[in-house]
Parts: structure tokens; sequence; C-alpha cells
């Protein structure tokens, strides 16, 4: 086996580099989101955020310039959490039942009063800021397309190709109308409930 070149190097730690500011960049959101579901939106100050985190305020801001940039980067990715979720699911259902099961247990983290009530705060957040509420169209494109490729991994066959798109793009929309009835309640019913109910309606029109 060769040795690696002097070229190799260079590629090879920028690598290593990047991937560190990945995690750290991941790291900095969950804490803030954690924070967040803890003690609200607006009771959070950056400091703790950073303390939580292990670094410095000066570190913070070479990740992050607000708050508001942490549920950006929280946003994008929750695709990546309904993925690993619907991976946990079993093949032997139908894949409208698979992502509706992930989904249930996913956001079953926040099903607790408190969390509940921090949740309805952020949401509140979202839909009252410009920049957040511009994203959500790509946000929601962005789990659509990771519903559909995660699908086509369990089940890989060609034919299902076209199925499993309609089913990626029903679950989402199944899945942002069951967020707008949560939030036009204010949260009354747990989440699950509302997920439920919408998964239920496709079946009952399909």
């Amino acid at each position: 086996m060769s040795r690696p070149s002097a070229a190799d190097a260079p590629a090879k730690k920028e690598g290593l580099r990047e991937r560190k500011r990945r995690e750290t960049l991941r790291r900095i959101a969950e804490t803030g989101i954690r924070l967040f579901l803890q003690n609200g939106y607006a009771a959070t100050t950056l400091e703790a955020i950073a303390e939580q985190a292990g670094i410095s305020r000066r570190t913070f801001f070479y990740y992050f310039k607000s708050k508001e940039e942490i549920i950006l980067v929280w946003q994008s990715g929750f695709a990546e959490l309904i993925r690993r979720a619907i991976l946990e699911q079993s093949t032997k259902q139908a894949p409208l039942d698979a992502v509706r099961n992930a989904l249930v247990k996913l956001t079953g983290a926040y099903e607790s009063a408190p969390a509940r009530k921090q949740m309805m705060e952020i949401d509140r957040f979202i839909r009252s800021n410009e920049t957040l509420r511009a994203r959500e169209a790509t946000k929601y494109a962005q789990q659509e397309q990771a519903v559909f490729e995660t699908l086509c991994e369990m089940w890989p066959q060609p034919k299902r190709r076209q199925a499993l798109r309609i089913v990626a793009m029903m679950s989402i929309g199944a899945f942002r109308l069951a967020i707008d009835n949560w939030s036009k309640d204010e949260g009354r019913r747990p989440f699950a409930a509302y997920l439920r109910d919408c998964f239920a309606s496709i079946k009952a029109e399909t």
C-alpha cells in the first residue's frame, strides 16, 4: 500500500477541521433548543447557551450571531432526525404507517406540559419572525426529501419509488397540518393526537 502524498495531508486535515466544526455547531444548537424548552426562548441568554455548551461567548459568535440562527439550524437538522426515526421502524408495516409512527415517537419527547408550553412559545416566535417564516418552504422540502430517500432505503424496489414519493408528500403535508392545528388550539391536546388525526384523514380518503 502506498503512503499518502504530501498533497493528501491538507485535504484530510481540512476534513477533520470541518467535522469538528459541524459537531460544535450541532452541540450549540442542541444546547440552545434544550434551554429554550427548559426556560423559555426569551429567558434563555446567549451566555447561558455558551456556558452549557462548554464554549466561550466569543466562540459562540463564531458559529451564531443570534438565538434566531439556532432555531434555523435546528429546523434544518430536523430532517435528519426524521430520517433516523423512520429507519427504526419495521418494514412489516405500510410505508405511510412507518412515517406516522416515526413522527409520533420523535415528537413524543415534547409531550410533557412544560415542554408543550415552551414549544408553543417557540412556535409563536417562528410564526412572528419574517426570516423564519421565509424558510418554511425550504424546511418542509428538506423533510419531504429525507422521508422519500429513507423510504427508498427501506423499500428499495424501483417500481415503488413513485408511490413512495407520494407517501413522502402526504406525510409531510399531514405533519404541517398537524402543526397548524396544534398551534391554533394552543397545544390543548398532545401533538401526537393531531398527527394521528391527520394521518387518519389521509387513510379515510385513500
